[in-house]
């Protein structure tokens, strides 16, 4: 009986030491996603949602990608890109909104609203101040989810696409006041920064968020002398230690702005307001005691501007002069370098939409993606958003009621 047992335990013993079989966790159902990229109608909208990359790396994950014809054009992407990438071309634009998901860059306009069928998902921006109510209405009771790219979050908090294309306005921002300095567009004929035994440009940044950094890296790169102004010190000292040096920085005291101003050859309006319109600091007597030939250039003007003498320009028409100030005033600065802004966009849809079809579609990342929720203003046609439903007097209900499980 004791040579059964020892028997018995060294088979045990062997059979402990085989190898087994891995146990491997049961892969998430995936969703093969339809997304649609339509040609941008807005105006001075040069912008495309995805760069043929993206739609390559889309496709190799099983997705079907749809681009409307010359959906890249102002991007310098033409058709014969996207169709090597795997997108297929079509030249009526409802059937690109037919797809599942539409990925925009604009808010969709009232018609193209109605070419939407419904029960679909809809990832654009949201412009409070241009979003027509009958619009939202029509999505509404189309089923429709939507997600504003300016509202939702990555995983640090920050707002990827707004802190992206305030790179692209700081650094673009300096090139621009560098071309209207300079004699080939009636300038002083001054080089921006400047050279050894010549006194180098004097910049004013007003704001110290993303806009304003990037201009401040920007002209320091160039040469120039920046002077930096921000009411929030906490800004203003976050900026001196990520550039580690003592920069030149105020807040904004009239006195002392209007001293700086006078020997500006460069004013850049960086300002932002969480709502409304952007604080005018610079009044039209400021503007009247600045160098003549200097340049104004306003990022601030999509929210009224931060210059009392600036007003809406276009790309087709961007200056103007007051008091023999240069103004430069076009909205949406990242569309002048649109094919660098489209690229910057692309890095940041292109995993998100990877991450959506693994996770079995919209409803399913939602849940799993605090950031992309707060992004959410319309969920299969329930208003989400609360400052949409104040503004326009709508019901509305919060994300998280509709998902108890959050």
């Amino acid at each position: 009986m004791d040579n059964k047992k020892e028997a018995i335990r060294a088979l045990a013993q062997e059979a402990a030491l085989l190898p087994k079989e891995e146990l491997v966790a049961v892969r998430k159902s995936e969703e093969r996603l339809i997304i649609g990229i339509p040609k941008e109608t807005s105006y001075q909208e040069k912008r495309v949602a995805l760069s043929p990359e993206a739609v390559a790396l889309l496709v190799s994950r099983g997705h079907e990608v749809v681009v409307e014809n010359e959906a890249g054009k102002e991007a310098s992407f033409d058709n014969r890109d996207y169709s090597e990438a795997g997108a297929q071309i079509v030249y009526r634009t409802e059937d690109v909104f037919k797809a599942n998901l539409i990925l925009k860059v604009s808010p969709p306009s009232f018609e193209e609203v109605k070419m939407m069928p419904g029960n679909q998902t809809l990832l654009s921006a949201l412009q409070l101040t241009a979003q027509p109510v009958d619009s939202l209405k029509m999505m509404m009771a189309k089923k429709i989810s939507a997600v504003a790219w300016d509202y939702f979050k990555d995983e640090t908090g920050i707002f990827p696409v707004v802190r992206a294309m305030g790179e692209i306005a700081g650094n673009t921002s300096v090139l621009i006041a560098a071309e209207y300095l300079s004699n080939a567009n009636a300038g002083q004929g001054l080089m921006f920064g400047g050279i050894s035994g010549v006194k180098p440009t004097e910049v004013v940044i007003l704001g110290a968020g993303t806009v304003g950094e990037f201009a401040t890296r920007a002209a320091l790169g160039l040469g120039a002398n920046v002077r930096l102004f921000d009411n929030n010190i906490y800004k203003l000292r976050r900026i001196q230690n990520d550039l580690g040096l003592r920069l030149w920085t105020s807040t904004i005291q009239p006195k002392e702005l209007e001293q700086s101003l006078t020997t500006a050859d460069v004013v850049i309006g960086a300002l932002r307001a969480p709502f409304g319109r952007t604080p005018c600091v610079v009044t039209e007597e400021m503007v009247s005691k600045m160098k003549y030939g200097s340049v104004i250039v306003d990022i601030s003007i999509d929210q009224g501007g931060c210059c009392e003498t600036s007003r809406i320009t276009s790309h087709d028409n961007p200056t103007y002069k007051e008091y023999g100030v240069i103004h430069y005033c076009v909205p949406n600065v990242a569309s002048r370098v649109s094919r660098t802004a489209s690229q910057a966009l692309s890095n940041i849809f292109a995993p998100i939409l990877i991450s959506m079809g693994e996770d079995g579609g919209f409803a399913g990342m939602i849940k799993k993606n605090k950031g992309l929720r707060d992004g959410v203003y319309l969920y299969r046609g329930t208003l989400t958003n609360e400052i949409i439903g104040e503004a326009f007097g709508l019901p509305y209900k919060p994300i998280d009621l509709l998902f108890p499980a959050f």
